[in-house]
């Protein structure tokens, strides 16, 4: 373990201006950082999934690979969904990985086994429903005072999820007013890599479109852009190189 992320770190340069010459999926194109505005879904987590492919066809398909459906069809639980470019994004950074080591790349998502699927998506999860009114105020600048909360995701993993309250700004560049914390409100989840530092170099992903209610739950749809899934790229490839790439 401590092998292979010390080899990452020193590759990861390396590796993003490798990641962005590669040809994007040509969906990205299509994608804004929003997200869907009317907040009852008549139907389960799954099928809400289901129901926006443009967004989360990669997704889904994740979801069956780690076995997981049954979870988000009749388990009740607060999703933070990443949309498919936060998936994309880290695969195309595990072949980057894979091909300057001389390994196989991954063709399809079945290449990755079922277990690091599951991981690395069960950091997303949280048992029980929770709206952004749930959760306290974060502030990244001012953590001694605006903490957010600690959660354990549903594979046990520590993570913080806080409310960051904006500022309101009116008036003209001239005469411009600003009052703190007056403005609207945004959820974040973040990851904390060093648990020996609670409040150093969290990795930050903040809620496009949050409190989407199926029925058997609530999603909070993640803002796609600057986005790993798992949090960042050596998260990913750790865990999907240690469990075994390839049929």
């Amino acid at each position: 373990m401590y092998t292979i992320e010390k080899y990452l770190k020193g590759m990861l340069v390396v590796l993003i201006a490798m990641a962005c010459m590669a040809t994007g999926c040509k969906k990205n194109a299509h994608y804004l950082d929003s997200g869907v505005t009317n907040a009852k879904f008549d139907g389960n987590i799954m099928q809400y999934l289901e129901s926006k492919p443009l967004y989360f066809d990669t997704l889904v398909q994740v979801i069956k690979l780690a076995g997981m459906e049954d979870v988000f069809k009749n388990e009740n639980v607060t999703f933070f969904a990443p949309p498919d470019p936060c998936i994309g994004s880290s695969v195309r950074m595990l072949n980057s990985y894979l091909y300057v080591t001389g390994k196989d790349t991954v063709k399809t998502l079945a290449d990755i086994k079922p277990k690091a699927w599951r991981e690395i998506l069960s950091m997303y999860v949280f048992k029980g429903t929770s709206r952004l009114k749930d959760f306290r105020q974060v502030d990244t600048l001012a953590l001694d005072t605006y903490s957010g909360q600690g959660y354990l995701s549903f594979n046990n993993k520590p993570m913080n999820i806080g409310v960051i309250f904006n500022d309101a700004v009116n008036g003209t560049d001239n005469d411009k007013v600003t009052i703190k914390y007056a403005g609207y409100r945004q959820l974040m989840i973040s990851y904390i890599p060093d648990l020996s530092k609670p409040k150093s170099l969290w990795i930050n992903a903040p809620v496009s479109s949050s409190d989407i209610n199926p029925t058997n739950g609530i999603v909070h749809a993640l803002r796609f852009t600057n986005h790993f899934f798992g949090f960042n790229a050596i998260n990913f490839i750790t865990l999907a190189t240690e469990n075994g790439i390839g049929q």
